[in-house]
């Protein structure tokens, strides 16, 4: 796992600047404390921060360049299966140097190109340089699990792990208006596209190559609806389901340093413990964090489940100036503002694991595979919800925070709309009333995935919001995942990514998903002789954050809400009409229903302050 970065400029005889390509490197220290590499030719030079998972030694060591000399790459990832592939490349007549995954990576892209890629059981965004055809590639993993941004901005395209390097290169700080509707709409921006002008994402699943001559392609290199619409029958699900579960987690055990696991206590991560035990690993250590909020806490369950498989288990509680400290840097790490709102949470644990394991196993993507979310029940009769918004005026359920949110969901008037919408915690009318704005952002990339997943299941917005989100919300989840343990110079594998599992559900009749109160019907049918009853049957908490609690009773944060509630930010055209201090005063008595509207604003107000300064 690492940070990589380049510079090509489309001036040929524009050579690459040493001093600026290894302060872009360096901005990317936390991705890799261990080792550090350039290359430089002339108008192509490549950093590379390394954190050493396989193969610790010197021999892992980048920019990696191949034996004939013709290629040179930077690789940012785990290939799980790479020692599958070493007799045919010994048969073809590589020899295998290293215990590195990136060899292989390097002598598969020699032998087969990228058509190798649907081949590799991983994560990754890498870049290979052809010196021969003077054309830079750069590739990212099926689901978008290892970030890769860019930016072509005077004449040169820039790349690097995360937008700081970017900016750190000269790339201009200034935000994208359509990225701001987004956010404040949606809570993230979704697909290619960022919050920034002039830096954009490799889409997860894509291949771009840039010529020398300036010329840029993009190729699209895994589809999920092609894949789900080619996969075979699976005869017998639940045991398709336990095999090639517990198979994934043996590939994510793949490692030459310790592997733990983020351990919520919740259904997924508590399924990895199990199925770790099940297959006889020992001397596992889990992490968790705790909450001293009943509600929020998953805390004693984590334990109890460690201690029945003979794991560590550590905990810790994130309170007062120690969230407020770690809220300022997740926001670094993260170069946005934070909108899932635990990321502090998840550095802390992250930074309490880093003396112990170098690998932490997390149970991101269970739910939007399997329909875990609340929010999708509302989508298996849309009928009801016209109901819904005509009681919508009934006290009884205004003040019930769940029904409340339901009332403002139902105002929605169209199913793209219940589907796009379907993650938010606010929604267009609210926004209208509340802040002032009244137009929608264009989420040209989000309605491309609606029609995807319209195509794909008819006439079932239950699974339109499944594989939806599987391209946009879960995207966001990995970023998070991805900067926080990163923050912590740690890696995260996840899994229930794995290929195999998420083409496999996606085949599936919604019985195997969504039967039962809680959905995930296939995860507890597979682990019900593994996993106590009361993980089970636990209700989904998550790792959840009582926030409202936190602006308006910690003491850490009563200066940063007086500050917040005249922030400049309500000074941009965008925020102008927003009576933010009403909001405050409303929160601080006590009505819980103004957090929604608060906390991406106080975000996005932490973030103008701790990091728009440092660049």
């Amino acid at each position: 796992m690492c940070g990589i970065n380049g510079i090509l400029h489309l001036q040929l005889q524009r050579k690459v600047d040493e001093r600026i390509l290894t302060k872009m490197r360096d901005s990317l220290e936390h991705r890799g404390p261990d080792d550090k590499g350039l290359f430089i030719e002339n108008n192509i030079g490549f950093g590379h921060r390394r954190l050493s998972i396989l193969d610790v030694s010197l021999a892992g060591h980048q920019p990696f360049l191949s034996e004939n000399g013709r290629y040179i790459m930077v690789y940012n990832g785990e290939i799980y299966n790479f020692k599958e592939f070493y007799p045919e490349l010994k048969n073809k007549g590589f020899d295998i140097r290293t215990n590195s995954d990136t060899e292989v990576l390097m002598k598969l892209f020699q032998l087969h190109g990228l058509k190798m890629l649907n081949r590799l059981n991983g994560m990754f965004a890498f870049a290979i340089w052809d010196k021969e055809q003077k054309k830079l590639t750069v590739v990212r993993d099926r689901m978008g699990v290892k970030p890769l941004y860019y930016s072509f901005y005077n004449e040169t395209f820039y790349f690097a792990s995360e937008q700081k390097a970017l900016f750190t290169a000269g790339v201009p700080f200034k935000m994208a208006q359509d990225g701001l509707e987004e956010y404040i709409f949606n809570r993230f921006v979704a697909g290619e596209n960022t919050l920034y002008q002039n830096i954009k994402k490799v889409l997860p699943g894509h291949i771009m190559t840039i010529h020398e001559d300036g010329k840029v392609t993009t190729e699209k290199w895994w589809d999920l609806k092609r894949e789900i619409q080619n996969q075979t029958e699976i005869k017998n699900p639940i045991e398709w389901f336990r095999e090639t579960f517990d198979d994934s987690v043996k590939m994510r055990m793949v490692s030459d340093v310790p592997v733990g696991v983020l351990l919520s206590g919740g259904l997924d991560s508590s399924s990895i413990l199990a199925s770790l035990y099940h297959q006889n690993y020992k001397d596992i250590q889990t992490f968790n964090i705790g909450f001293k909020e009943k509600e929020h806490n998953e805390a004693h369950l984590a334990k109890k489940m460690a201690e029945k498989c003979n794991y560590g288990f550590q905990t810790l509680k994130l309170e007062d100036n120690n969230l407020y400290d770690q809220l300022i840097r997740s926001t670094y790490f993260q170069d946005e503002p934070i909108m899932h709102l635990n990321e502090p949470h998840l550095l802390a644990v992250s930074q309490m694991a880093k003396p112990s394991v170098k690998v932490l196993l997390s149970g991101e993507g269970a739910d939007e595979l399997m329909g875990g979310y609340v929010r999708y029940k509302t989508l298996q009769y849309p009928s009801l919800l016209h109901a819904i918004k005509m009681i919508g005026t009934i006290d009884l359920f205004t003040k019930t925070p769940r029904y409340e949110k339901l009332i403002r969901y139902a105002q929605i008037n169209t199913e793209s709309d219940l589907v796009i919408y379907n993650g938010s915690n606010i929604y267009p009318n609210d926004i209208a009333k509340t802040f002032g704005i009244n137009s929608q952002p264009k989420n040209e990339y989000r309605k491309q995935i609606y029609k995807e997943a319209k195509s794909l299941y008819p006439n079932n917005l239950r699974r339109q919001a499944l594989y939806f989100d599987q391209h946009t919300y879960l995207c966001s989840l990995l970023d998070r995942n991805d900067r926080c343990t990163m923050g912590a110079s740690i890696e995260c594998r996840e899994p229930f990514l794995d290929p195999r599992l998420i083409v496999g559900l996606g085949s599936l009749d919604d019985k195997w998903l969504f039967t039962g109160k809680k959905s995930k019907f296939i995860l507890k049918k597979a682990m019900e002789k593994r996993l106590p009853t009361e993980i089970l049957e636990f209700k989904k908490v998550g790792l959840s954050a009582p926030w409202g609690d936190y602006i308006t009773k910690s003491h850490a944060f009563k200066d940063e809400l007086d500050s917040f509630s005249k922030s400049d930010l309500f000074q941009m055209p965008y925020f102008e009409h927003i009576k933010i201090q009403k909001l405050v005063l409303n929160s601080l008595k006590g009505d819980s229903r103004m957090i929604p509207y608060i906390m991406p604003l106080f975000m996005m107000h932490i973030w103008m302050k701790t990091y728009a300064t440092k660049f």
